[in-house]
């Protein structure tokens, strides 16, 4: 099976369960992925993965010195390709959180939230098929 005509997303929260939950609404979007805990898992990911990486999908408040608003701007600076998804439950986003092309959502959320979501924020050669198709 070719894999490379479907987007690749990485998805980052600490929560399992979360996590769990954001990988199976992007996975029937259409999008295959790689999944992170924390800020510094996702970094190294990137490391080996970035230049087939479509999207990230972040959690704000993770352990660790890498919180998903500096991950978004460390994505945004060495892989300005990576649309930028970040969500959160508690956390607000603030002038100069996030870069100029990453998007908020509110947590929680669920599988229209989130497809509506990219609809809406991911250019058309991003966007899996199964997106453009579903409306």
């Amino acid at each position: 099976m070719d894999l490379s005509n479907i987007p690749l997303a990485l998805v980052v929260d600490d929560d399992a369960m979360i996590l769990m939950d954001a990988c199976d609404i992007l996975e029937r979007a259409g999008f295959r992925f790689h999944e992170a805990a924390n800020g510094e898992d996702a970094k190294a990911l990137l490391a080996v993965h970035a230049d087939n990486v479509t999207l990230l999908f972040s959690d704000v408040e993770m352990p660790g010195e890498t919180n998903g608003f500096a991950l978004a701007r460390y994505v945004a600076e060495h892989w300005p390709w990576i649309e930028i998804v970040i969500a959160s439950g508690r956390a607000e986003p603030r002038l100069g959180d996030m870069p100029d092309k990453a998007t908020f959502l509110r947590k929680p959320f669920n599988d229209r939230m989130v497809h509506d979501h990219l609809r809406r924020t991911l250019p058309d050669q991003k966007m899996p098929v199964q997106l453009r198709r579903a409306v």
